[in-house]
């Protein structure tokens, strides 16, 4: 079982500069006793491919350049660890991709990955196609000539790169079989099920989140629980999918809860916020940023379901993200940058909050107070800027939020009054024994208050949003004691 304390989310290359072995060192460094746990992102072979990790080469294999299996054992024996099982495909450059390319239906590995054809054997309607949920512009098809003469549409829900695999098959299964072995014999305690919602394909429906995506769900996260391991499902979607997901795994993302919060802030208004608090799934990790862009529609409106936003305040929400960046997240957002994500806004949550220490500590001492174990983004804990840079370089959205950093970095960072602020909520949040009681959430308008309770201790946040006021009430038993956020600035 998880550890009810703070974990960190990073890149092992992209916050040390270096590899496993320095961020281990890191964490029992400058870094000690702050995190309980770590969601390691893809560090397998390559760590650089086109979608940083997630279209694994040799998802079974760590990257040689950053470390070995020996190493991600010495860093999840003394942290939970969380690594990806990306379930819903593989790279194109895969070696048993390669093999189909070169041989067609002749290839060993032909099972292994899924056709239209597979899906309509009959052959595919407009309208069936239309219907198909993709979270990304486009055919979800890509069409490829194999050695065998012959030209296939191989499923590609993301990009023409990333091949999806057969699960429902004997290949798919053994396939995804060996990587949680794998994950089970080197300490990997923690499995997020990355874009498992698009796993499940059946015709006349949309490819989403069905009724036998939740079956699957079942069984692979019994599997995973039966090799000592919990699972997290990585999904994007209406609030309510959150909420009827959490019931059916060991544990969901809360990811309306990052819109919300800007919602909140920027309009001194949290009752939005304070709904989805009363209705939230408590066996969720909150986050406020992570390797990808600040989802929007999980707090929005989808077809003819209301959001937790309308419609016209998710356009001021992202507007207003623009405007505070300087309007950077544009460059990275949309049809800019080659970015391929239609719900996601590309931009540092520092930067979405215009740079502004108070507000940005104020996001996260709401997160840390909303029901479930928070993660911590390494370019949200170190209160990272867009990097332009990088962008410039690369051309690819979410590069703004990918930073490499180095030991120089980490120590000038170490020594911001807003990363020394965010340490001491981090420390807060990891000790005091009230956040494992009850939570009860309050207020209306400007003003709210998040309370825990465990027998005689409690802990509550008091916002005032209109007057930007927030203090931390601790009691225990007839002793009680008042911090003001601010003063963690100092």
């Amino acid at each position: 079982m998880m550890k009810n304390k703070v974990q960190l989310i990073t890149y092992a290359d992209r916050i040390t500069g270096k590899d496993i072995n320095a961020l281990t060192a890191l964490l029992k460094g400058p870094l000690k006793d702050v995190f309980a746990g770590v969601h390691l992102l893809p560090f397998y072979n390559p760590i650089d491919g086109s979608d940083a990790g997630f279209d694994p080469i040799d998802h079974s294999e760590v990257d040689a350049r950053i470390g070995t299996w020996s190493d991600i054992q010495a860093l999840g024996k003394d942290h939970d660890l969380m690594a990806d099982l990306i379930v819903n495909h593989v790279s194109a450059q895969s070696f048993q991709f390669q093999d189909v390319l070169a041989k067609g239906k002749g290839s060993e590995f032909w099972d292994l990955f899924l056709t239209k054809e597979d899906v309509f054997p009959n052959g595919m309607s407009d309208q069936e196609q239309q219907a198909i949920y993709r979270p990304r512009p486009g055919s979800c098809f890509t069409p490829m000539k194999c050695g065998d003469g012959q030209t296939y549409d191989f499923w590609t829900t993301f990009t023409d790169n990333q091949i999806d695999i057969n699960v429902k098959v004997e290949a798919g299964i053994a396939y995804l079989n060996n990587v949680l072995t794998k994950f089970s014999a080197n300490n990997v305690n923690i499995i997020r099920l990355d874009a498992a919602g698009y796993a499940i394909k059946q015709a006349g429906t949309n490819c989403f989140m069905l009724d036998e995506t939740f079956a699957y769900l079942d069984k692979l996260s019994k599997q995973a629980n039966d090799l000592g391991m919990e699972t997290i499902a990585e999904i994007h979607s209406h609030y309510q999918t959150q909420v009827a997901v959490a019931k059916r795994v060991n544990m969901v993302y809360d990811f309306a809860l990052p819109p919300l919060i800007l919602h909140s802030l920027f309009n001194n208004d949290v009752d939005a916020l304070l709904k989805w608090l009363q209705i939230s799934p408590r066996n969720c990790l909150t986050v406020l940023d992570t390797h990808d862009g600040i989802g929007i529609i999980d707090a929005g409106p989808m077809g003819d379901k209301p959001g937790l936003l309308n419609a016209s305040q998710i356009d001021n929400l992202v507007e207003t993200m623009h405007a505070n960046s300087n309007n950077q997240s544009r460059k990275a957002t949309g049809a800019a940058a080659s970015n391929v994500d239609l719900y996601q806004v590309n931009c540092t949550y520092y930067d979405a909050l215009g740079a502004n220490d108070f507000d940005y500590l104020l996001s996260r001492a709401i997160q840390f107070f909303a029901p479930g174990v928070p993660q911590v983004y390494y370019g949200g804990l170190f209160a990272c800027k867009n990097d332009m840079e990088l962008l410039a370089s690369t051309n690819v959205g979410r590069d703004i939020n990918r930073p490499y950093l180095d030991a120089a970095k980490i120590d000038e960072a170490l020594n911001k009054p807003i990363v020394k602020g965010l340490i001491a909520l981090i420390k807060i949040r990891n000790e005091h024994p009230a956040f494992a009681g009850e939570f009860t959430a309050q207020g209306g308008g400007s003003v709210c208050c998040l309370m825990w309770k465990l027998e005689q201790q409690s802990i509550s946040l008091n916002i005032d949003f209109a007057s930007r006021t927030a203090l931390i009430t601790q009691v225990n038993g007839a002793q009680e004691d008042t911090l003001n956020l601010q003063s963690l600035l100092v």
